[in-house]
């Protein structure tokens, strides 16, 4: 579908992280009451420091992770690219950037309802009306792609309201509306998508065929040089056991002559009278 343009642009986790730490910390202060001495108020700062560290090595993790599932992403490495997301809602669960770029990942890989859920997901943590607007916007793309078209009319309609100047959610829910109109239309592009992936399934099951004929005619001629081998060592083996039969017969005939020889040698000359 050319006109249908896909999700959002994934954030990056470096803000969300320092403001997640900001909050954390603001809470640890008011909660945390020191004691009215010198020693309390040392065992607050090394308690406050100890903290303050340890959010930020977990949110640098974080981070870390998100922006290298982003390269991945941006590689078309998906499946690599959710990997990382997962692990970096894993590390920070209260991460929109973790959520939100996971179900993308989800998305790209046509995993439709894994990737609803995970925008549904990063509802809780969303900041602002434009990030809730997004989350909505990939909501109706991922409801789309599934041909639940109504439903996706619906979550455009919800993040026009919470943005009414995002011109690609005004495009997309116009799509929508205009597919809702035509239902002959949306059944033939259905046609067409299937067209498609039937004829990649069948050029994917050509190389395969393609590949196991190699592959048995490999394997057809290693057999033919296993036999030609094999037979070659039998021909060796006749004429080495051909060659030992003749030279055997050589040697009997050679002691037969010997023998021969022996007896002419041996007779003594008769002699005729000289008249």
């Amino acid at each position: 579908m050319n006109s249908f343009k896909l999700s959002k642009c994934h954030c990056d986790s470096s803000e969300a992280e320092r403001s997640n730490l900001s909050r954390i910390t603001s809470r640890l202060l008011r909660h945390f009451v020191p004691r009215k001495d010198n020693q309390g108020i040392f065992l607050f700062i090394i308690f406050f420091l100890c903290v303050q560290n340890t959010l930020q090595i977990n949110a640098q993790s974080t981070r870390g992770l998100i922006n290298e599932g982003v390269d991945h992403y941006k590689e078309q490495k998906f499946a690599d690219a959710e990997v990382n997301f997962k692990k970096g809602v894993e590390k920070s669960p209260d991460s929109f950037e973790a959520k939100f770029n996971l179900g993308d990942a989800f998305y790209k890989q046509q995993r439709y309802d894994d990737a609803i859920k995970s925008f549904q997901s990063a509802f809780v943590n969303a900041r602002s009306d434009e990030e809730k607007a997004k989350i909505y916007h990939n909501i109706g793309n991922s409801l789309l792609k599934s041909q639940k078209v109504k439903e996706s009319i619906g979550a455009y309609k919800e993040a026009l309201k919470l943005n009414p100047n995002d011109q690609e959610t005004k495009y997309n829910l116009s799509y929508a509306l205009n597919q809702m109109k035509n239902p002959q239309q949306q059944q033939d592009q259905q046609k067409d998508q299937n067209k498609d992936q039937n004829k990649d399934q069948q050029n994917q099951d050509q190389q395969n065929k393609n590949q196991q004929n190699q592959d048995q005619q490999k394997q057809d001629q290693q057999k033919q040089d296993q036999q030609q081998q094999s037979q070659e060592q039998k021909e060796q083996e006749l004429t080495k056991q051909e060659a030992e039969k003749i030279l055997n017969a050589l040697k009997e005939n050679e002691k037969d002559l010997q023998k021969q020889l022996r007896k002419i040698k041996g007779q003594r000359v008769k002699t005729e009278k000289d008249w």
